[in-house]
């Protein structure tokens, strides 16, 4: 088990000091990816892309996602009346390649509209943090916590890729009809025991079911709609991600006026909670293979569950966000000029090698059953009928 000993030492800890032994998983998984020390996403263990890295994503394949991601600010910007500053939020930056690929393509073409951009970047990793200072030196760019933006200051665009995902996720499972909570303790709590030939000095985590932490876990189900009452096996077991309602809370105050862009994979409700999904999404990936076994490895291998749009669309309306839209991934960038890109790959002065990886990476982004397949979930607020009323180019049908 390559886990960090440092991390299970202090999870192993804050089960001892908590009530009845035991954390919800939401918890662990907060502690595994983020403890300020020795999470996955706080220390060096973090790794994207192709070579050696746990996972990639869209930004890995090359500077096209951000760059067409790009244009469908700029016109943003332009419904919105050019203001001054158009303030541009990445939450969760990655390694800032998302960051200096948008600011490339609008110093390269669009130097008005980055004379009016503010670009803001939302970091929780002090490890990802300096990267992104050093990738992005050349350009203007504030970072800060979502928290220190004051209320209603923000005029221009939040956006997300990727993020959502990892935001700690509570466990259920259904028990006799009843919603159960899943909690994490040390198997030494399960087992006071130890096998045999095994002595305590590797601290190893188990689950127990229990009544749920919070109310919140069955109002859940009340805003999106599913009736776990209704057609669900026993022991149907899924996540709820309360921290991305509190996250879009936060965002949805934080804007004036302007757009919230989340993109992500994931699913509606429906299919989401499907009662033939009977074991959720939870996925942990490590060196680019994933498996769902979030207590190996710990602190060295990203875990995440999938994104229930749903829950986004509904959180939004209550905290004041109207739906735009909601398209997968791979009809956006269409919209937005990919398939332009493609066929004028012909036309290009590149050698033949140079010629396939390109086209293999612009395929990466629409395929459907990758990518491409990702959802993109639009959603504004404080628009005018005349702003409300005027298509983004990305949820136009590509031509």
């Amino acid at each position: 088990m390559n886990s960090n000993s440092a991390l299970c030492i202090a999870i192993s800890e804050r089960i001892a000091t908590s009530p009845q032994r035991r954390i919800t998983f939401a918890e662990y998984m907060d502690m595994a990816l983020y403890h300020p020390e020795h999470g996955y996403y706080s220390s060096k263990a973090v790794n994207i892309g192709f070579k050696g890295g746990d996972f990639f994503t869209s930004v890995s394949l090359g500077a096209d996602f951000g760059e067409l991601l790009a244009e469908q600010f700029v016109q943003m910007w332009e419904i919105l009346g050019q203001p001054r500053p158009f303030s541009l939020v990445e939450m969760g930056a990655g390694q800032g390649l998302l960051a200096l690929h948008i600011l490339d393509h609008y110093q390269l073409h669009y130097p008005g509209f980055l004379a009016a951009l503010e670009y803001v970047i939302v970091e929780k990793s002090p490890g990802l943090r300096q990267e992104q200072q050093q990738r992005l030196q050349n350009f203007t760019v504030r970072w800060c916590n979502l928290e220190e933006i004051p209320s209603n200051s923000i005029t221009g665009c939040f956006f997300s890729n990727e993020l959502v995902d990892a935001l700690p996720v509570h466990q259920f499972i259904l028990e006799a009809g009843e919603l159960r909570e899943i909690y994490v303790t040390t198997l030494d709590n399960i087992n006071p025991e130890p096998a045999a030939g095994k002595g305590k000095e590797s601290i190893q985590f188990g689950e127990l079911a229990a009544e749920p932490s919070t109310s919140q876990l069955k109002q859940y189900f009340d805003l999106i709609g599913i009736d776990l009452s209704r057609n669900y096996p026993d022991g149907y077991r899924s996540e709820i991600n309360l921290a991305a309602m509190s996250w879009l809370s936060i965002v949805a105050d934080r804007l004036q006026r302007g757009y919230v862009v989340t993109i992500d994979y994931g699913y509606p409700a429906s299919r989401y909670y499907n009662p033939r999904r009977s074991q959720g999404t939870l996925q942990c990936y490590y060196q680019h293979r994933y498996h769902d076994n979030p207590y190996i490895n710990i602190g060295r291998q990203d875990i995440t569950a999938h994104v229930d749009f749903t829950a986004l669309e509904r959180q939004g309306e209550k905290c004041g966000l109207t739906t735009v839209g909601f398209t997968q991934q791979g009809l956006f960038l269409m919209a937005l000029g990919l398939g332009d890109r493609i066929a004028s790959l012909s036309y290009q002065e590149i050698s033949i090698s140079q010629l396939l990886q390109r086209r293999e990476s612009l395929h990466q982004l629409l395929d459907s059953t990758g990518l491409g397949g990702f959802g993109v979930l639009v959603q504004s607020k404080g628009l005018q009928n005349q702003e409300i009323s005027h298509p983004l180019k990305g949820l136009t049908v590509p031509k």
